[in-house]
């Protein structure tokens, strides 16, 4: 409905197709093949002609990303696909997706392929030839599936770090690095170490650093929804102990050593400070 008729149309050009769609041809072709073998009864052909196409899948999931910037740009600017993908996305087979929506259901669908294959495993007899060629299969499912899951993984950080870059305020605190792995984030209090009162900050924590920071004014013309960075703690030479929490009322204090400051840091909330002790705990470790 999409990539045969956009071909013989030619409202995109070849490359452009390429892009959006994938190797989408090629893995409806696998699956077809599949179904044709699953019809006449044939599970281990259909499953070893399968496997030799679960590639397809992972090259599908990495250029997924692409696909729906070329996507954005296309509808952006070409008026006749424009056109073509709304009159389209009406077909009643749809259920009323666009194609946005559309675009993540091989990889859904191979998710599961997995269970699929492993409850028939589990319900099929070790003797019989089925029951290697499934195991088989099993396998190759199982390390696609991860292959995928470490792409959508690396993604979802990527949108972490940038949604964390854009909150910053300037651009002098570089979050975005190679290698850094979101963690959490949220809002504790600083217990100052001369009797003031406790600050609030919010805390952005990741696999190397911690990042502290604070609201800009309100009235600030560009920055009043931003946050000022106030310090970044490298972990690499962080100590964490929990002083106190052990009482549902009055949460916890944490406290954070560097070589050259301490840090505590306080929440009412007696879950909230268990869950930053053991996320800072796993992070320094």
């Amino acid at each position: 409905y999409f990539v045969t008729i956009l071909k013989a149309k030619g409202t995109l050009k070849p490359a452009v197709l390429e892009t959006i769609f994938g190797p989408l041809e090629s893995i409806y072709s696998a699956s077809h093949v599949l179904s044709f073998h699953l019809e006449r009864g044939n599970l281990g052909p259909g499953l070893e002609n399968f496997c030799q196409n679960l590639d397809l899948y992972g090259h599908y999931a990495e250029n997924l990303e692409q696909a729906n910037k070329t996507l954005k740009e296309q509808l952006r600017k070409n008026k006749s696909f424009r056109r073509f993908k709304k009159l389209q996305e009406t077909r009643p087979q749809f259920q009323g997706r666009k194609l946005e929506e559309l675009l993540p259901l091989p990889l859904q669908r191979l998710h599961q392929y997995k269970h699929f294959f492993r409850d028939l495993l589990e319900n099929t007899s070790p003797d019989t030839a089925e029951h290697q060629k499934l195991a088989k299969a099993v396998k190759s499912l199982s390390e696609v599936s991860q292959w995928i899951q470490g792409i959508i993984e690396k993604r979802e950080n990527s949108l972490h770090l940038l949604r964390v870059q854009k909150l910053l305020k300037g651009q002098k605190t570089q979050v975005l690095t190679s290698g850094r792995w979101y963690i959490r984030e949220g809002w504790l209090l600083v217990v100052p170490s001369k009797g003031e009162e406790l600050k609030r900050r919010m805390f952005f924590l990741f696999s190397d650093i911690l990042i502290a920071a604070k609201p800009c004014h309100p009235l600030h013309l560009l920055n009043s929804h931003k946050l000022a960075c106030q310090a970044v703690y490298p972990l690499h030479q962080c100590t964490v102990d929990k002083v106190f929490g052990h009482t549902q009322s009055q949460g916890g204090l944490l406290t954070l050593s560097f070589p050259h400051k301490t840090l505590l840091l306080m929440s009412s909330d007696q879950q909230d400070i268990n869950d930053w002790y053991r996320s800072l705990t796993a992070a320094v470790r």
